[in-house]
C-alpha cells in the first residue's frame, strides 16, 4: 500500500527529542516578547519565518540564533506552562501520543524561579494537555491510546557569562575554580534538582540530557553527574556525533552511560575520526555500530534539524539514517526543535518514506522504537501494556486504510 501523509498523520506517533525552547508557537512568541519588552526582528509570524526561523540555514549558528528569542521570554512559570500546555497540544493534532520534553532549566532560572519550580511549570502545562485529551471518549473508548509524556534535564557542555541570571551567578560563585570543573558542577546541581523534582514534588523527570558544543567539552568533565543520575535510577541521554566524530558517541555510551544518543549523524563518518590512537577509521565506525547494535542502544534522529545543521550532508538520502537501518540499529524519528526546523513528526516520517526504502513492517518497527524505547515514566508492565495500545492503533489506522502488514 502507498504510505501517504495523511496515513502518517493518523498513525500513534512518538517524539523523544524535542527542545521545549526549540518548538514554541511563534504567535505565542510575539505575544509573550511584547508582554516582557522583548525586541524581536519581525512582529507577524511570516517575517519571523523569513529573518529567524527558516526553512534553511548557512550554519549551525545561525540555527541556533532564534534560542536567544525564544528563551527571553521563558523566565516565569506562567510562560513555560503556557508553552509545554500548547507543544502538548501541536503534538496531539497529529497524533502524537508520547513525548520527552526536554530543555535546561538553568538556562530560565534566576528570575525568581528555583530549577524545581520551573520542572513544575513546564509539568503543569503537560499535565493539563494530558487530562484534558485522556478523559475524551476516544480515550475512555479505547479507540486512541492515552497521551503521555516524560520531561528531561538538559545540562550543558559549555556555558559563559550571559547565558543566563543562574549561570552567571553560578560562574561568579566558583571565579577560582576552572572551567571544566565549573560545566561538570553546574550538570551535577541540575541533576540533583531534577531527582527532588521527580522524587519529592512528583515530576516525571525521566531522564538526563547533555546538549552544546562536543569540540573541546568531552563528556568526561559531566561524569560525576551522569553517576548520580545512574545511582538514582534515572535514564540518560547525550548529544553526541552531531558535531564531532564518532569518538564522541563512543564516549557518551562508555563514560555517562547513555541509553539513548541525540544524532548520531557522524556514526559512520570514518573521515571525522580524529584520535590518533585509532590505526583503522573504518574498521572503528564499524565496530562502534556493531557495538551500538549489541547493546540496543537507541539513536534519536531528526532529519530536518541534521540538515539544517550539517549542510556538508548535501541531499537527504545521503543522511546516515539509510546506513543505520541497514545495520537494523534502533532508530526513533524525531523533530529535535518543531518551531526553528519548521517541522512535525508526520514531516519527519514523510521525509524517511519518500527519501528511503521504507516498506510498512519497517516503518512499523520505526514507529514502535519510539515508544519502547521510551523513559516512559512508569512501570515495566504498564509500559508493555501502552506500547501494545499503541501498535493496536497502528494496525487499526493500517487496516482502515485498506492496507496489511506483510
Amino acid at each position: 500500500m502507498q504510505i501517504t501523509r495523511e496515513l502518517l498523520r493518523r498513525l500513534p506517533k512518538s517524539d523523544l527529542h524535542l527542545h521545549l525552547d526549540g518548538s514554541v508557537r511563534l504567535r505565542t512568541l510575539i505575544e509573550l516578547a511584547g508582554e516582557r519588552d522583548v525586541h524581536l526582528p519581525s512582529q507577524t509570524v511570516e517575517g519571523l519565518r523569513e529573518t529567524v526561523f527558516k526553512d534553511g540555514y548557512e550554519s549551525l549558528e545561525d540555527y541556533l540564533t532564534g534560542f536567544a528569542y525564544t528563551c527571553a521570554v521563558m523566565g516565569d512559570a506562567e510562560s513555560l506552562e503556557r508553552i509545554a500546555y500548547e507543544l502538548a497540544l501541536d503534538n496531539l493534532e497529529e497524533g502524537v501520543r508520547y513525548i520527552e520534553v526536554r530543555f535546561a532549566p538553568q538556562l530560565h532560572a534566576g528570575g525568581g524561579l528555583d530549577l524545581p519550580e520551573i520542572f513544575t511549570a513546564v509539568n503543569r502545562g503537560l499535565a493539563r494537555a494530558r487530562s484534558g485529551f485522556n478523559c475524551t471518549e476516544a480515550v475512555r473508548s479505547g479507540e486512541e491510546p492515552r497521551f503521555e509524556y516524560g520531561i528531561i534535564a538538559c545540562s550543558m557542555r559549555f556555558f559563559a557569562s550571559g547565558f543566563s541570571q543562574y549561570f552567571d551567578r553560578f560562574m561568579k560563585a566558583h571565579t577560582y575554580t576552572d572551567l571544566d570543573t565549573v560545566f561538570g558542577l553546574a550538570s551535577l546541581e541540575l541533576v540533583g534538582a531534577a531527582l527532588d523534582a521527580r522524587d519529592r514534588l512528583g515530576v516525571p523527570v525521566v531522564g538526563v540530557d547533555l546538549a552544546g558544543a562536543e569540540a573541546g567539552y568531552p563528556p568526561a568533565h559531566h561524569r560525576e553527574a551522569y553517576l548520580k543520575a545512574h545511582r538514582g535510577f534515572m535514564k540518560k541521554t547525550v548529544h553526541a556525533g552531531e558535531a564531532y566524530g564518532p569518538e564522541s558517541i563512543f564516549q557518551a555510551i562508555t563514560e555517562l552511560n547513555a541509553d539513548r544518543i541525540g544524532h548520531g549523524t557522524s556514526l559512520f563518518n570514518a573521515g571525522a575520526v580524529s584520535d590518533p590512537s585509532i590505526d583503522d577509521p573504518e574498521r572503528y565506525v564499524e565496530d562502534l555500530a556493531q557495538y551500538i547494535a549489541d547493546r540496543r542502544i537507541t539513536l534519536e534522529v531528526c532529519l530536518t534539524s541534521n540538515m539544517q545543521t550539517t549542510p556538508s550532508i548535501g541531499r537527504l538520502e545521503n543522511h546516515p539514517l539509510g546506513k543505520m537501518m541497514d545495520h537494523r540499529l534502533s532508530v526513533a524519528i524525531c523533530t529535535d526543535n518543531r518551531t526553528v526546523s519548521h517541522t512535525t513528526v508526520t514531516d519527519e516520517l514523510h521525509k524517511v518514506v519518500r527519501n528511503f526504502d521504507v516498506p510498512l513492517p519497517l516503518l512499523k518497527n520505526l514507529v514502535v522504537y519510539g515508544f519502547k524505547r521510551s523513559f516512559f515514566p512508569g512501570p515495566y508492565q504498564e509500559k508493555r501494556r501502552y506500547v501494545r495500545q499503541c501498535m493496536e492503533r497502528f494496525e487499526r489506522v493500517v487496516a482502515e486504510a485498506g492496507g496489511k502488514e506483510a
